[in-house]
């Protein structure tokens, strides 16, 4: 242990050392120089940008943001630009500049980056930026920007009725028998639509011919009866049962897809719309990465049902199964039902991703993680989910520079901890969620890894028992505040290897909070259903039966802080603690009718 304590304390002297180096190598450079403003793909209910700025050595530079719908004269508050900054790996840590954060990702400079949430779809927005930098460099610029509408079937496609090759019928008298057929034909701006029955492929079902903007090739169940396209086996059957690597703009629409390991995978593709759908007997639902931020964007997954084979409570560890696991960017998950799964979506190193909303979904029974944000490089943004039985609920491991926002997300009996923080992550925002848990109240304990600018706000983190926050590795820039914590029974927290027994130990040393510190209540008293920490993690909860809606009097009740645009229009004299604000009900999860 001496020893231990001997290595942190050289790590930390070597690092002060490569900072007094960083700051007179690189003196002189205090004023901003802006780059180009770049607007990341939108979303139906986001708006996301990225601005390079060089200089401003010495951090003082902020960039505000305002918005406005187009013709509207009231300019709205948003969040500020996030200032990020890359994630330091065990190999980069004498590469620390002068403000004890990892080297920057542009060099001689900064990249901002940020979102403004809770837009209107198909809406158009004017968004005004404002960078001021007292050493110089004060700039405005205003973008006009859009918000996308839910995918619409264009009008003039041509339709085509497609039957199973065995036991067809009840269609047009021209109908394409078999779904390879159909494939084989396929061309831009038709619509195809599938009969009731199995269509069984043998091998693999390959797609060769991409739709257009405007022309999309859609298949779609065509309504007398389940459209059942079956691979003939189950999730441990290998291969897949669709291949389209590089195909764009492929619609499928109320079809049962099962019976592959692969149901579908669409490396390098781009604008897939897969809705209503079921997949069941398999291990990956739709499987889409390599393509990268330019290459895959647009996949539009909503209102499916994704159902695995893994169960509760897991024994098996770690498991693979997962419904989504995508790269690129402007990707939008949103109203699903993820269960018995391994993981309900999975970012993944192969093309990173970015600018992607996955919201209102529906989660339960995860043996892995509820929904990972892993390998987000800017304006991740996960929201508004119910995510119940799972190990961790949701992961940034790693962020590489962020933001990712993670709000307004409810998020029960995480074996582990609601959000996993490893792989030395860098730049997550976690504001207003609702975590009950047994145990810990927030568990973060990446070894002796480092788990940088993550900033926490109007979080209810209730456990029971255990230390409140322990924490492991080096927490650096982070800005832990104004948090709810309750039920834990040991110290309040561990923070970079030294304990503090009480909230109020924790701020009046000035590491974890810097202002208001963590807020101390009662779990039995926070939630007008009764609602407490689940008592048995073995426990199968149903989400549904979960009534997280704050008691009116309750201790989480004008808690919080402001956060421009996170909590605009809070009743009361401040914002509310955790998901949702007294009064209002709870978000609809899962597909809609």
């Amino acid at each position: 242990m001496k020893g231990s304590h001997r290595r942190w304390r050289l790590w930390l002297i070597i690092g002060a050392l490569a900072n007094a180096l960083a700051l007179g190598a690189r003196a002189g450079e205090e004023a901003s120089t802006p780059g180009q403003i770049q607007q990341e793909p939108s979303t139906l209910h986001c708006l996301a940008v990225r601005w390079p700025v060089k200089g401003d050595d010495n951090a003082n530079a902020t960039i505000g943001v305002q918005y406005r719908k187009a013709g509207d004269a009231a300019w709205k508050q948003g969040f500020p630009l996030f200032r990020t900054i890359r994630s330091a790996t065990r190999e980069q840590r004498g590469q620390w500049n002068f403000r004890g954060i990892p080297a920057d990702r542009l060099p001689g400079g900064w990249i901002f980056a940020g979102s403004i949430v809770g837009l209107d779809p198909e809406t158009a927005y004017e968004v005004k930026l404002s960078l001021k930098d007292p050493d110089g460099g004060n700039t405005e610029k205003v973008l006009k920007m859009k918000t996308i509408g839910e995918p619409k079937e264009p009008p003039g496609m041509r339709v085509r009725h497609v039957v199973p090759e065995e036991g067809g019928g009840g269609a047009a008298a021209d109908a394409i028998k078999g779904l390879p057929a159909a494939v084989a034909a396929m061309e831009p701006g038709d619509l195809f639509l599938l009969h009731k029955g199995r269509y069984l492929i043998k091998g693999a079902l390959e797609l060769k011919k991409s739709g257009e903007p405007g022309k999309p090739i859609i298949f779609r169940g065509a309504g007398d009866g389940e459209a059942v396209i079956d691979g003939g086996g189950d999730d441990t059957t290998k291969g897949r049962l669709i291949s389209a690597n590089a195909i764009k703009h492929i619609w499928l629409e109320g079809l049962t897809i099962q019976g592959r390991q692969y149901a579908i995978v669409a490396h390098e593709g781009s604008n897939w719309v897969i809705r209503r759908c079921k997949f069941h007997k398999m291990e990956k639902g739709f499987t889409a990465h390599n393509g990268g931020y330019n290459v895959s964007r647009g996949h539009f997954i909503s209102d499916n049902v994704f159902i695995g084979p893994t169960s509760w409570p897991r024994t098996k560890g770690i498991e693979g199964p997962c419904a989504t696991y995508m790269s690129g960017s402007g990707h939008v998950v949103c109203y699903n039902r993820m269960q018995n799964l391994g993981d309900g979506t999975h970012g993944t190193g192969h093309g990173n991703w970015s600018a992607c909303d996955i919201h209102n979904n529906d989660v339960t029974i995860c043996t892995d993680d509820g929904f990972e944000a892993d390998y987000g490089e800017t304006n991740i943004r996960v929201f508004r989910n119910r995510i119940v039985n799972v190990a961790h609920g949701i992961t940034a491991q790693p962020a590489q520079g962020g933001p990712l926002y993670f709000f307004r997300n409810f998020i029960y009996n995480a074996t582990y901890s609601p959000f996993k923080l490893h792989n030395d992550t860098c730049g997550v925002l976690i504001f207003h969620n609702t975590c009950l848990r047994n145990g810990p109240c927030f568990v973060i304990q990446p070894s002796t890894e480092t788990v940088t600018d993550v900033w926490t706000r109007n979080n209810l983190f209730l456990g029971t028992r255990g230390t409140a926050l322990p924490t492991t590795g080096r927490m650096t820039t982070c800005d832990f505040d104004n948090d709810g914590l309750g039920g834990f029974t040991g110290a309040f927290a561990e923070w970079n290897r030294k304990t503090y027994k009480t909230a109020g130990d924790a701020k009046a040393a000035g590491v974890l909070y810097r202002e208001h510190g963590a807020i101390l209540l009662d779990p039995r008293a926070c939630f007008a259903s009764g609602l407490v920490p689940p008592a048995d993690t073995n426990t199968t909860f149903r989400g549904e039966e979960l009534d997280y809606r704050l008691k009116a009097d309750g201790p989480a009740v004008d808690k919080g802080v402001v956060l421009p645009n996170f909590n605009d229009g809070f009743k009361g004299k401040a914002p509310d603690l955790g998901a949702l604000e007294v009064g209002e009900p709870m978000p609809h999860f899962g597909p809609r009718k």
